[in-house]
């Protein structure tokens, strides 16, 4: 994983430190950098290639369930159909 967004977002929050904290700013960046890097690994994140692979099934998923509703709901009429064509 690519950290320099991480390293940038951490630096930039501790730019933000009122000016009386400027002599922590490195302690701090460092914290913040930490924390920032511990949570992003909580949320479970896949690559953007994952991502890709598991959309390309959703769609053929989604694709071969319409096919089956299509045939179900001809063989649903067609069964009907035959059942009017019996009952006469």
């Amino acid at each position: 994983m690519d950290f320099r967004p991480l390293d940038d977002l951490a630096k930039k929050l501790a730019a933000s430190v009122p000016e009386g904290l400027q002599h922590l700013r490195a302690d701090l960046e460092k914290n913040f950098h930490s924390v920032l890097q511990s949570g992003l690994a909580k949320l479970e994140l896949v690559t953007r290639q994952e991502f890709e692979v598991q959309a390309g099934v959703l769609k053929r998923t989604r694709e071969k369930l319409e096919q089956l509703e299509a045939r179900l709901a001809e063989l649903e009429t067609s069964l009907s159909a035959q059942n009017s064509i019996k009952k006469n």
